[in-house]
């Protein structure tokens, strides 16, 4: 499966995400960071600003990362809606990219 993945190395839900990814035999993997350069950043802005799935995310004060694109057009914030969540280890570190810290981002 080809996915879109917008995301940033200073993310930790985004550094599991993408390592989980990366180590699928079933994912081909196309990673966005979105503090690389300002046309990743404003690609990635565009869809937050106008999307839907992103209303409940801005109110809570959220970025919205990671954020994944399906290759069927599909887009979520839930990388459990298309691999197994054992994939992925929660370690219950607090979230350094929500705003007060204790949310996702």
């Amino acid at each position: 499966m080809k996915l879109i993945m917008y995301g940033t190395e200073i993310c930790p839900d985004c550094v599991k995400a993408k390592e989980a990814l990366m180590n699928s035999k079933d994912i081909e993997l196309d990673y966005r960071n979105i503090t690389d350069n300002t046309a990743t950043l404003k690609e990635f802005l565009s869809y937050r600003d106008h999307d839907e799935l992103f209303t409940q995310v801005k109110e809570d004060g959220r970025i919205g990362i990671p954020f994944f694109i399906l290759e069927d057009g599909t887009k979520t914030l839930e990388i459990s809606d298309f691999i197994l969540l054992d994939t992925i280890e929660d370690d219950n570190t607090k979230n350094s990219c929500s705003i007060d810290g204790k949310g996702h981002c």
